[in-house]
Order: structure tokens, then C-alpha cells, then sequence
């Protein structure tokens, strides 16, 4: 009796086993197949929600280049005196201030409350004894700002200029962080972003499928009866729950919920000023900086606490630069460490007037790329040796580019300007000419064989190019009528 029992039980562990297998091979298939892009597209946003003080505009993140990346973006313009509500997501984020400047406040739980209020003005006087606000750290950015946010961390901006603010955010859904499904998800602290949260529910039931989007609709509809008209993550509690956890009266605990709060994402703040909120100026961060590395002496790794979220990669500083061609500056966890956490790094490149980025692939990321100024002719080739993309890309769109991709870009008369999002905290790229590309490095016979050419043309094919990653068809041109 015990022997068919025990061949049961083992038949029922191979066929368990088979399945969960039959699962991880269906879900890689499934990853497989989102990357099989036969064409792909330079995107503007899909969708733009306006609130009280900006605009927010976001890409799809069903598009199939989005999804092959495991990736969503977003583009915030904030209006002077606007504040962007605090709100966390579901991964981290790499953001990018395109124009203007600000302050931002990153709240990292457990850290301290080492900032207080230094106001001691006649209003605090005329209240006499009231306690001192205390909260962590603001910080001040910048056009060139790379901002770096984990999974999961609330954070908020605020305009104190004179101009518009643009940011461009990615959010890296694949992360190992983001332990939910892919859909991108802003959980917001405060206010009432109904539109916002509308177009999060629409991709999320897209992406999930039918089954999941009728319980989201029904989950909707069920809010709709209930009549609450609030999106904030204090809506779904009760009023007296949140009075006893804050230790408030009733009406106040309300006030929390946000109820018919029409202002959007994006406020504007009141008396024309964020009173008390005043971050230290740059150079003061410098020499905080300073400090912090003269102090950390021992080699052990910074605390989360005290490490650096932002570095500017706007200044004229640059790893690779041509003066016929131009510039890149490049953002990974050496000169940031947080990214090693975030799995992300960046890269801001600057084409001059027929400035050329040579063919290259990116060894070990996906490249999302978003146009800053200007246009540049760019190409895409697939592993088949097939172009998946040949166009001009311009100012405002994105386009990805797959890893192992190999990719081309010239500038067109105005220059081109882009920053690039990389899903690899250490992004490496091969170059396919000059003098550390994949061809530079074979022997001339080698190249002579594999393109039935003579040593003579794979010795100019290797050594005609002499800058690295960057060139000038102008200065090519003029070389060959020269020759």
C-alpha cells in the first residue's frame, strides 16, 4: 500500500515541478517576445492632465518599446509658485530638470529631522512660545539635475523661480524593487489627483488584461457608490481611524482626505511663498560634501541618509569631447553611488552641427532617450541586420533602444541635445568605429577575410577614424576630398 501511495505522491511532485517549470518558461517567452520589435518609433506623450499650477504628460507605458524596457515616463512642467504634491512609486525614478530651478524635499524614513525653521520673525514672537517646524533635508536643483529616487520613497518639488520648471522622469517598473506587477503607480500623500489616477487605472487594466480590469472597474465603481471624491492614500481609511493615528479631532483628520480638492497634482502655493523652507545654497552643499568625504575615512559605504541624490550633468564637463564633433557626460554608480541601488545610470550628450556619435550597441542596458534640443538623424539595426528605425528625432520625443541594438546619430544643422535613461547602474556601450571600437581591435586580416577586402582597406576601415565615440562628417568630407 505504501508503494502506490508513495509513486503517487511522486507523480504529483514531477508534475508540479513540470508545471512551475511550463510557468518560468512561458514567462520568459513572454519577456522574450516583448523585445522582438520589428520597428520602432520616436514618441511624444500620449496623454496631458493640467492642474492648478502645471501640467503633467505621459507616455503610454503599453507602447511596446516602453515595455520591452520595463520602463514609464512622465514630463512635468510646474508653474512659478508651483508645488508638485508628495507622492511615492511602486520604482525607482531618474529625474532630469530640463529648464528652471527649485527645491525638493526626498523623505526617507528613519532618517533625521536635522533641519529646523530659522524664521524667528514678529509673527513667531507674537505667538509666542510655538514649537519650531523640523524636517529632513531640502535640497536645491538645477537645469542639468540628475535626481535619483528609490522605490517607495515620497518626495516633492517645489518652483521658487522666476520660469517654468521641466522635468522628465523615468520609472523603472522592472526593478527588483518594484515587487507589485509592472504598471507604474504613484501613490500620493496629499490632495486629489483624479485625472492622473484615471490614466494610471486605464494602462494598469490594459496592461493586466480583461480579467484584472473588471475588478478594477469594479473596485471603481464601488468607490463611485461610496461617493468619496479623493485619490490620496489617506481616502480608504476612516476618519476616526486617521484621528486616533494622528492623534487629531474628527474634523481635521478629514482634511487629510482631501474630499472635491480640484487643484490637481500640481498646486500653487499659497501667500506666494514655501514660508521657513529655505535649503542651503550650493556652495554650502559643496562644503557639506567636502566634509562628508573627508570625514567617511574608514571605507565604509554612506547611509542612505547621507547620500547624494543628485549631480549635474549640465556643466560643460564632459567624459568624451571633440571640439569638431562635441560632448557626453556620462552618470553611473562611480560618481553616484545611489545608482548602484537603483540599478540605473544616464547619459547627456551634446552634438554639434554635423557632429556624429558613431555606430555603437549598449552592452548591457536598454537606452531610453529623450530629445533635449535640437535633431539628429539616428538609426536602429536589429540583430537581423534589419533597420528598425531611420528618422529624425526632435526636441520633446523619446525613443528606445533595445540593448545589443546597434545605433547611429548625426546632428542636424541646429545641434542636437539628449539625455539617456540606462537600465544598468554601470552602462557600457561598444563602439563599431574609432579607436576603441569592436573593428579597431582585429587583426587586419581578420577584417581583410570576413569583408573579402584588401589589407589596405581593412588597415583604413581600423585607423581613418581617430577619435573615440564622437566625429564630424564635415571634417570627414573634407578629408576625402583632400585625399
Amino acid at each position: 500500500m505504501a508503494k502506490p501511495l508513495s509513486l503517487a505522491l511522486s507523480l504529483c511532485l514531477v508534475l508540479l515541478f513540470n508545471g512551475c517549470l511550463a510557468g518560468r518558461d512561458e514567462y520568459r517567452q513572454q519577456r522574450q517576445n516583448e523585445c522582438q520589435l520589428d520597428r520602432l518609433n520616436a514618441l511624444e506623450p500620449d496623454s496631458r492632465v493640467e492642474a492648478e499650477a502645471g501640467v503633467t504628460e505621459y507616455w503610454n507605458s503599453n507602447h511596446e518599446q516602453f515595455q520591452c524596457a520595463n520602463v514609464a515616463v512622465v514630463r512635468r512642467t510646474i508653474e512659478p509658485n508651483g508645488l508638485t504634491l508628495p507622492f511615492y512609486n511602486n520604482g525607482p525614478m531618474l529625474v532630469y530638470v530640463v529648464q528652471g530651478t527649485g527645491i525638493s524635499g526626498t523623505l526617507i524614513p528613519g532618517c533625521p529631522e536635522t533641519y529646523q525653521e530659522s524664521q524667528q520673525g514678529q509673527q513667531q514672537q507674537q505667538q509666542g512660545r510655538r514649537s519650531q517646524d523640523r524636517h529632513q533635508k531640502v535640497r536645491r536643483f538645477k537645469e542639468g539635475d540628475i535626481i535619483a529616487l528609490p522605490a517607495g520613497v515620497a518626495h516633492w518639488c517645489y518652483n521658487d523661480g522666476n520660469k517654468p520648471v521641466v522635468v522628465v522622469s523615468l520609472h523603472d517598473t522592472g526593478n527588483s524593487a518594484n515587487q507589485l506587477d509592472r504598471s507604474p503607480r504613484e501613490f500620493y500623500l496629499a490632495g486629489n489627483p483624479r485625472e492622473e489616477q484615471q490614466l494610471q487605472e486605464q494602462q494598469e487594466q490594459s496592461q493586466q488584461g480583461q480579467r484584472r480590469g473588471d475588478r478594477r472597474q469594479q473596485h471603481q465603481y464601488g468607490r463611485r457608490r461610496g461617493q468619496k471624491q479623493c485619490n490620496n492614500v489617506f481616502c480608504g481609511f476612516e476618519p476616526q481611524m486617521l484621528a486616533d493615528a494622528f492623534n487629531l479631532d474628527t474634523n481635521t483628520a478629514r482634511k487629510l482626505q482631501n474630499d472635491n480638492d480640484n487643484r490637481g497634482s500640481i498646486v500653487r502655493v499659497r501667500g506666494g511663498d514655501l514660508q521657513g523652507v529655505r535649503p542651503p545654497t550650493e556652495r554650502e552643499e559643496e562644503e557639506e560634501e567636502e566634509e562628508r568625504r573627508d570625514y567617511d575615512t574608514n571605507g565604509l559605504e554612506e547611509t542612505l541618509c547621507s547620500m547624494r541624490l543628485r549631480e549635474n550633468l549640465g556643466n560643460p564637463r564632459a567624459d568624451i569631447y571633440t571640439p569638431q564633433a562635441g560632448r557626453i557626460s556620462t552618470l553611473n554608480s562611480h560618481n553616484l553611488p545611489i545608482l548602484r541601488w537603483l540599478q540605473l545610470s544616464a547619459e547627456r550628450g551634446v552634438l554639434y552641427n554635423n557632429g556624429v556619435m558613431v555606430p555603437h550597441w549598449n552592452m548591457n542596458a536598454h537606452s531610453i532617450m529623450y530629445v533635449i534640443r535640437g535633431s539628429a538623424r539616428v538609426q536602429v539595426v536589429d540583430n537581423y541586420g534589419q533597420s528598425v528605425f531611420d528618422d529624425t528625432v526632435r526636441r520633446g520625443q523619446i525613443l528606445t533602444v533595445p540593448q545589443h541594438y546597434a545605433v547611429v546619430k548625426r546632428a542636424e544643422a541646429e545641434g542636437f541635445e539628449w539625455i539617456s535613461f540606462k537600465t544598468n547602474d554601470n552602462a557600457m556601450i561598444s563602439p563599431l568605429s574609432g579607436r576603441t571600437s569592436a573593428i579597431r581591435a582585429m587583426p587586419e586580416d581578420v577584417l581583410a577575410n570576413a569583408f573579402r577586402i584588401s589589407r589596405d582597406d581593412a588597415r583604413r576601415i581600423k585607423f581613418n577614424v581617430r577619435e573615440t565615440t564622437l566625429t564630424s562628417s564635415a571634417s570627414r568630407s573634407q578629408r576625402r576630398a583632400e585625399a
